[in-house]
């Protein structure tokens, strides 16, 4: 086993946070790792990882080869992909994850064109709305719609995400369409998540923001869900457009307020900071943001 082998099964241990879920993660025995950890720290003449029966943890040394392997790797993977003659060749497994709504409503066309572009690649794909820790579990890539805060991660933005006020037509006939901030006290909300209270800032044309707090009828935390749900007359949602656009298109919502500018937040493609990154994810991150961008298609309705 040569030495870059080496460096990228260290990486991945640390990474892991122990060899046994690294040995999980790279689908081999924990015997094979354990030993060429070993190996490893045995011909560098220095320990790594410091061993207890309870945890392990990186010594001085350790720390300053993980680094110093995660630089090299990077710049392996640039040298090859640089001064190679040969058409780039995308394989392995990619394993990412992605908001349930998200990716069942507009990863699926990315993914098959992008399958179909490299036949030699294989998918992990996790679709749900719970946190996943990227390093913990292994995967490569994540795309989230949120607000980020962990250092320990790096981003780059795939799209702008827009909210809709809205409700359908029949259920404002019925409730009457509201035409000031001061309105929607009268009518009852779908919540997406289940905080006790939840405030709406909407921004007027002079700049001015301006806080509702909204009084659910009904929460949930799946948006398509609420969407269905306002589209059988229960109430008004504050929903992404991502998740509505189809029944914004028909008709079968409306917006309202539109007066008042609603609040945006962004998808990410997110991967660990220091982690190697492979051609695969760096170019599939690349195809969905060209895909979608600041003016993505599902808001065109």
């Amino acid at each position: 086993m040569g030495q870059l082998e080496d460096m990228a099964m260290f990486v991945r241990i640390v990474e892991a946070g122990s060899i046994t879920k690294a040995a999980e993660q790279l689908d081999v025995a924990k015997s094979a790792v354990s030993r060429r950890l070993k190996d490893l720290e045995s011909r560098l003449g220095n320990q790594l990882i410091s061993r207890t029966t309870r945890q392990s943890n990186l010594t001085e040394a350790g720390e300053h080869y993980y680094r110093q392997a995660n630089n090299i790797l990077s710049e392996v993977d640039a040298l090859n992909e640089q001064t190679s003659g040969a058409p780039t060749r995308i394989e392995g497994t990619l394993k990412m994850t992605a908001p349930l709504s998200f990716g069942l409503m507009h990863l699926n066309d990315v993914i098959d064109e992008y399958a179909n572009q490299h036949p030699n690649l294989s998918f992990d794909l996790d679709f749900s709305d719970r946190h996943v820790d990227l390093i913990e579990e292994g995967f490569e890539l994540a795309i989230r719609i949120r607000e980020l805060q962990d250092s320990s991660y790096q981003a780059k933005r795939l799209a702008l995400i827009r909210y809709a006020l809205c409700a359908s037509p029949e259920y404002l006939e019925k409730m009457g369409t509201p035409e000031t901030l001061e309105d929607l006290k009268e009518h009852e909300f779908l919540q997406y998540g289940l905080s006790k209270t939840s405030n709406l800032q909407l921004t007027d044309a002079q700049g001015k923001k301006h806080n509702h707090t909204i009084n659910a009828k009904i929460k949930a935390t799946n948006g398509e869900f609420l969407v269905d749900l306002a589209v059988k007359n229960h109430g008004i949602t504050f929903i992404p457009t991502f998740i509505a656009y189809q029944r914004l298109a028909k008709g079968e919502l409306v917006p309202i307020l539109e007066q008042y500018q609603l609040p945006t937040l962004n998808a990410y493609a997110v991967y660990p900071k220091n982690r190697f990154l492979s051609q695969r994810c760096r170019y599939l991150i690349d195809f969905i943001a060209e895909r979608f961008g600041d003016n993505p298609y599902w808001d065109d309705f």
